[in-house]
């Protein structure tokens, strides 16, 4: 497989609230601001594309049905607690082609020592179609934490998927 000349972002933030306009969505920009940072700082040209919606199962399993045909990168904030409104985690699961557990897993074991609530997190990360995509909570400090581990491999992610072999031989 050939890497894409631009990389296409989606972020969507799930939010009842955000979405019927009773407080405005501050984690979705952070998460834009951070990718493209991230995509100028690797020097790979990026577009990216913010979305709110409610949480809605059918709306979200949509929406990832179709956007997975041609984002590389999606990432969801807000949902992915135990509330019985948090519904994220639940629908991305059940669509994922492979799962890419390490990544949350460290991120809940990372945060978690120092506030453990962080373990209350369900997030996940995975693979449908042709993107990479990426469950994370609704607040800006998490968003910062989880950003911040998920760039650390975000580039060897896309080469994987990619099937594009940068390991050294030895």
């Amino acid at each position: 497989m050939i890497l894409p000349d631009k990389y296409k972002v989606l972020v969507v933030t799930l939010s009842d609230r955000a979405y019927r306009g009773e407080y405005e969505d501050l984690s979705g920009p952070v998460i834009r601001e951070m990718l493209d940072d991230y995509f100028k700082e690797i020097g790979w040209e990026m577009e990216s594309e913010t979305m709110i919606i409610p949480d809605d199962v059918s709306m979200l399993r949509q929406l990832l049905n179709e956007s997975s045909q041609s984002f590389n990168v999606i990432v969801t904030t807000g949902g992915t607690g135990i509330g019985p409104r948090d519904i994220t985690v639940d629908v991305v699961t059940g669509l994922l082609d492979k799962e890419i557990p390490g990544i949350m897993e460290l991120i809940r074991v990372k945060f978690g020592m120092e506030k453990p609530n962080a373990l209350l997190s369900r997030g996940i990360a995975g693979i449908k179609n042709v993107s990479l995509i990426y469950t994370l909570p609704g607040s800006v400090k998490a968003v910062k934490d989880y950003m911040g581990e998920i760039l650390k491999s975000l580039q060897h992610a896309i080469y994987m998927q990619y099937g594009v072999d940068v390991h050294k031989k030895h």
